[in-house]
């Protein structure tokens, strides 16, 4: 199982190197199952070879050294209330490390807070942190349902919508895929669903999303374990795997692939 630790500190690469795995306001932003993202990663670091520590930070905590990835899910508007100002405390920390190229997931919630603004249905607008050049309107309806999108990077991404949010998309951030239907996505109409830049991604879908898509978890170990030990890291790990590991991974890509196809297949 990953450590968690309070004072955990990176070594020199060896056996086992570690990566800090940060859920940012785990309290009140993991309403929809957004935990599976940790429990994803954590699993898919072990198999290659890593020492996963998990570190949680809410409100009013000291911001942990050293971490190497980032993820953030979606929350009840109460939730947001909650860590809003919190978050814009820590925009400045947070804008340094995603221009470093810290890897960074953000769900539903803090993907829209990640962007410039969020404007409510009072038409009060609630001001982010403008990681990600993107904005949101709310709106009465909301997009819900199963989600499959088609990404540059990542191939066929799935997940489960659950908004009412409408975002657009400016010109420093790309969608990180796009859909073929209207009414679902980002904002129902230009058919794009999340952005990226850098290594940060902001996403409407839940599910939880990695443990169905690993190629997305693969992106996010990647990126945090070549940022702290290197180019080429990941690629070497993955050679030297055990065959017990080696088969649990693909173990684990087979049941990804079933529930995957599975989901694409349901209903809205």
């Amino acid at each position: 199982m990953p450590q968690t630790q309070d004072n955990a500190k990176v070594g020199a690469v060896g056996d086992h190197p570690p990566l800090q795995i940060l859920s940012l306001y785990h309290r009140d932003m993991n309403i929809y199952g957004d935990s599976g993202n940790i429990l994803s990663v954590t699993r898919r670091a072990e198999l290659y070879g890593f020492r996963p520590m998990v570190r949680y930070y809410d409100p009013g905590d000291a911001w942990p050294e050293g971490i190497d990835m980032i993820l953030g899910g979606g929350g009840q508007d109460h939730g947001q209330e909650r860590i809003i100002d919190d978050l814009r405390e820590r925009g400045g920390l947070l804008h340094d490390l995603a221009d470093q190229e810290v890897p960074m997931l953000m769900i539903c919630g803090l993907y829209q807070l990640f962007g410039h603004y969020f404007e409510t249905s009072d038409h009060e607008r609630l001001e982010g942190i403008g990681i990600l050049d993107v904005h949101t309107i709310a709106q009465p309806e909301r997009m819900i349902g199963n989600l499959v999108e088609q990404a540059e990077d990542f191939g066929r991404v799935v997940g489960y919508e659950n908004h009412s949010g409408l975002t657009y998309l400016g010109e420093g951030a790309h969608p990180l895929g796009m859909v073929t239907e209207d009414g679902r996505g980002n904002n129902g109409k230009d058919h794009t669903e999340g952005a990226r830049w850098k290594k940060v991604i902001g996403t409407y879908m839940h599910g939880s999303l990695l443990p169905k898509n690993p190629a997305v978890t693969d992106f996010l170990i990647a990126g945090a374990a070549e940022r702290r030990y290197g180019q080429g890291t990941f690629a070497q790990m993955k050679e030297t795997m055990d065959q017990k590991s080696r088969s649990e991974l693909e173990r684990l890509d087979s049941l990804a692939d079933q529930a995957s196809r599975i989901a694409a297949s349901r209903p809205r």
